[in-house]
């Protein structure tokens, strides 16, 4: 029996191979972007792929592959109800909306007259997403008609085009701060990205043909966000950055358990399983009438997690234990696995 890893991505997958050496887990180093994927897959029993929201291959193939992968009998993390609305607002409206989840409000468009014309009695402000993202990324709070008006005859004109000032402007924000050498370093490089972007960005498609708009939820200065890998949740509490409404990429986090609703904990155990998840990623705000969701996502850094005290299991208990999201996933894949009584004992 053998473990498949696509070890390119990084990410989970250093640590993936890491757990497979150190406790003498078959697996096989495979190249998920190559043509001949199918045949290396051949006499695996699962693959793991830590597979990116940046990387315009992943996204023409990921969720094509992952599928076909899973028709030949063979376990995949990330599963097809795990990741398929990875990346992607608009999948995510559709089916946080199907279950009943409670999403803040969220409004999809795809043509110009149609959006205009609810703009009219729309209430300002609003928060406008592009469908892919992160940490902030293609992400902004529209005031005014005007500026919205502006926004949806882009959307539907030369559309938007990946620019990396927004990673640099991000370094800027990290270093000052908390300065320091590898920060400036940092710098240097977002410079040269600026103006001489990676493959991965230069090949991004353009974004055009519809227009996001979420509702503002006001007076949070911080979200909460969720974690759960099978029958663990574990949280932290993220605060917006001065003078911004953004928690997302602040890298000002609050690790301490009683900073996490238990109400959040809770209703991300419900959602997931409702999603039929192996594991899933939840943002959380509080208006009104209660904790909303802003967005999901399978992936993001480890390591940003591993200052929590411990997890909380499907019942709520408490465990006074490390946390180390990636080796939860290839645990959970392998106790699925056929051959994972007698490695695991």
């Amino acid at each position: 029996m053998m473990l498949a890893i696509h070890v390119k991505s990084g990410g989970f997958a250093n640590s993936w191979v890491a757990y497979c050496r150190k406790n003498g887990i078959p697996f096989r180093e495979v190249d998920c972007f190559a043509s001949n994927i199918m045949e290396q897959l051949r006499g695996c029993t699962a693959l793991l792929w830590h597979w990116r929201h940046n990387d315009y291959r992943a996204a023409l193939s990921a969720r094509q592959l992952i599928a076909s992968v899973e028709t030949m009998g063979v376990r995949v993390f990330p599963d097809t109800p795990t990741s398929w609305h990875y990346d992607d607002k608009l999948g995510q409206k559709y089916l946080l909306e199907a279950i009943g989840a409670p999403l803040i409000p969220t409004h999809v468009f795809y043509d110009s007259d149609t959006a205009l014309a609810w703009l009219q009695q729309a209430k300002f402000p609003l928060v406008w997403k592009l469908r892919s993202g992160a940490g902030s990324q293609n992400v902004r709070l529209v005031h005014t008609l005007a500026a919205a008006r502006k926004i949806v005859a882009r959307s539907f004109g030369r559309g938007w085009k990946p620019v990396r000032l927004h990673a640099l402007r991000e370094r800027l924000w990290h270093f000052r701060k908390t300065p320091n050498l590898r920060g400036f370093v940092d710098i240097g490089r977002g410079i040269v990205r600026t103006f001489v972007p990676h493959e991965k960005d230069r090949n991004l498609p353009i974004e055009r043909n519809y227009v996001y708009f979420q509702d503002f939820v006001p007076q949070n200065d911080s979200d909460i966000r969720v974690v759960v890998i099978g029958k663990r949740a574990f949280g932290i509490r993220r605060m917006v950055r001065e003078g911004d409404f953004r928690a997302s990429g602040s890298g000002v986090l609050k690790y301490d358990r009683a900073e996490i609703p238990l109400d959040c904990v809770a209703l991300a155990f419900q959602t997931t399983s409702a999603l039929s998840a192996q594991a899933c990623a939840f943002d959380f705000v509080r208006d009104v009438s209660g904790w909303k969701i802003v967005e999901i996502s399978y992936a993001f850094t480890a390591p940003a997690y591993y200052g929590c005290p411990g997890w909380w299991d499907s019942d709520l208990n408490w465990h006074d234990q490390p946390v180390r999201p990636e080796i939860f996933m290839i645990e959970d894949l392998l106790t699925q696995s056929s051959f994972a009584g007698e490695l695991l004992g």
